[in-house]
């Protein structure tokens, strides 16, 4: 039933239960109201719970039992097909320009190395929610054959999947046969996981080389590295603290901004305050199904 058409049902409800209240007031005469049973009025909705911002330590926060996921939004995610392109990347930067009249000042959302655990990614699309972020979750094909229902919760969360390789393998030297394994296997299994096949590649390390350009191509995904490394996975760098990954990003910040994080405990321990220090400087979300495809890419 449409909404239109919930809306002129209640209303006859309502007129109706009136009708039979006045009825019975009428009925009573001089002894009194009845005790009539109101008509009930909508159900207030539930609050949603925000995810908690976590507050940078030195080491991450224990891992706890997931809470419960906030509800989803009223406003369905932008499909594909009907997206409006914003961002062009540039293929040799990974950083993004608007079209047009699209804000300059904005950053493109990455997570690599999942999907892993449940509690810490329910955790990361809280904190995305919160902020009405989009990302792209670049996963391995091995980790989606361990939990594709993990892959499935990305999709149902209205967040982007995107390919990174089956089992996480420097791929430039690799020979084309096993280049196209490596990428075909895992469009494959997404597809197969939650009907599409990822848009977006990213090699392993960075380390594409021509081979994995090409291969990205003729699968229609479009190949980016990053402009922007949190140096989350370098333990020597940020030390598993919050805070020096917040501040790794910040020192790389510039106007799109393809940042490179990973499915790490203190990445998302540490990402709330950063998508709230990334809007304090002015600075919006790109959302990936705005970003410019090559041409005969998978979803458009």
């Amino acid at each position: 039933m449409t909404n239109h058409r919930r809306y002129a049902a209640s209303l006859r409800f309502a007129a109706c239960a009136a009708a039979a209240m006045s009825l019975l007031a009428g009925c009573a005469g001089g002894n009194g109201a009845p005790s009539a049973t109101s008509v009930p009025s909508p159900a207030s909705s539930a609050a949603v719970p925000a995810a908690s911002e976590a507050a940078p330590t030195s080491s991450p926060a224990p891992s706890l039992a997931p809470s419960a996921s906030p509800a989803p939004s009223a406003e369905p995610p932008v499909s594909p097909e009907t997206a409006e392109t914003l961002y062009r990347m540039s293929d040799k930067s990974y950083r993004f320009e608007p079209i047009g009249s699209a804000a300059a000042k904005a950053v493109l959302l990455t997570f690599d190395d999942g999907p892993k655990e449940e509690a810490m990614l329910t955790q990361m699309l809280d904190t995305l929610d919160k902020h009405g972020a989009k990302a792209i979750f670049f996963v391995n094909g091995y980790r989606v054959e361990e939990s594709p229902e993990l892959l499935k919760l990305i999709q149902d969360r209205g967040q982007t999947v995107g390919n990174h390789s089956w089992d996480h393998i420097a791929l430039s030297k690799k020979s084309k046969a096993e280049v196209q394994k490596q990428l075909g296997d895992v469009q494959d299994i997404v597809e197969k996981t939650i009907g599409e096949r990822p848009e977006f590649f990213r090699p392993p390390h960075g380390a594409g080389g021509d081979v994995g350009k090409q291969v990205a191509k003729e699968e229609g995904m479009l190949y980016m590295t990053w402009s922007n490394g949190s140096l989350d996975w370098d333990l020597k760098a940020t030390k598993k603290d919050p805070q020096l990954v917040i501040e790794q990003v910040l020192s790389q910040l510039h106007p799109g901004a393809n940042i490179l994080m990973h499915e790490l405990q203190w990445t998302a321990d540490g990402l709330d305050s950063l998508l709230t220090k990334l809007e304090e400087k002015g600075y919006g979300f790109i959302d990936p199904s705005t970003i410019e495809l090559p041409d005969g890419a998978a979803g458009r």
